[in-house]
């Protein structure tokens, strides 16, 4: 049967590596990636969560619209980089009209603590709640995507804060990634590659003493590809 009323919808997989504090059911285990969700008060599918977004307006392209989304909904201005990953359009992937998604990946830099609105919260990417409709989907792509793209380009700076000690790279590498990477050869790779700079600075002493830790930043605080053969892979 032909649809005679197509809907588009624009939702935004926004990624942030960070800290959560340890639960009854889960321990604390360091930064992790996290994902933001809102949770439906309403049906179809009440109680789940479901990614932010919204419809398409008839005035605007999906980049601004996601954009846009993200600033009204829930709050969320500070967008480090943001693309376009695939589109979703079975014909019955939601109740009622059929509605294709554009689905974009958003990140935010580890500093950023927007104001959230109350139905909307962080999640660990590892431990996700009950989704709605193919959300779930859409989240596992995005991760596949970013997991990649660590490989061969800089986008790490969309997580990244403006400056950094090796070790919180390390970290957010880590955390993206799900498996552990060893600071000193993510160094040597990224220097190789120039997509380190020195700021000449270092990081203030912690409790326990010993040497300052040398800051650095990102060269280019926009995606360029790196090295289009690279993979980095877990450890054997």
């Amino acid at each position: 049967m032909p649809h005679s009323n197509t809907h588009h919808e624009v939702l935004i997989v926004v990624f942030q590596v960070r800290h959560f504090p340890a639960t009854s059911e889960k321990p604390a285990t360091g930064p992790e990636l996290a994902v933001l969700l809102w949770q439906r008060a309403l049906d179809p599918e009440a109680g789940t969560w479901s990614l932010p977004g919204g419809w398409l307006r008839d005035d605007e392209d999906l980049t601004t619209s996601a954009r846009r989304q993200l600033a009204e909904k829930v709050d969320v201005r500070e967008v480090s980089h943001l693309e376009q990953l695939s589109v979703f359009s079975a014909p019955h992937r939601i109740p009622g009209p059929r509605t294709i998604a554009s689905t974009y990946l958003g990140l935010v830099p580890s500093t950023s603590d927007p104001q959230l609105p109350d139905d909307t919260a962080w999640h660990p990417v590892a431990h996700l709640p009950e989704m709605s409709f193919d959300h779930g989907v859409m989240v596992d792509n995005a991760r596949a995507r970013l997991a990649a793209k660590l490989s061969y380009t800089n986008i790490a700076f969309g997580l990244a804060p403006a400056e950094f000690a090796m070790s919180e790279l390390r970290d957010i590498y880590c955390a993206a990634l799900g498996y552990q990477v060893d600071a000193t050869n993510l160094q040597r790779v990224l220097k190789r590659r120039n997509v380190l700079t020195a700021t000449g600075t270092t990081a203030p002493p912690g409790r326990t003493g010993g040497r300052p830790a040398a800051l650095y930043r990102f060269t280019d605080s926009n995606l360029r590809v790196t090295d289009e053969f690279a993979a980095l892979r877990p450890p054997v």
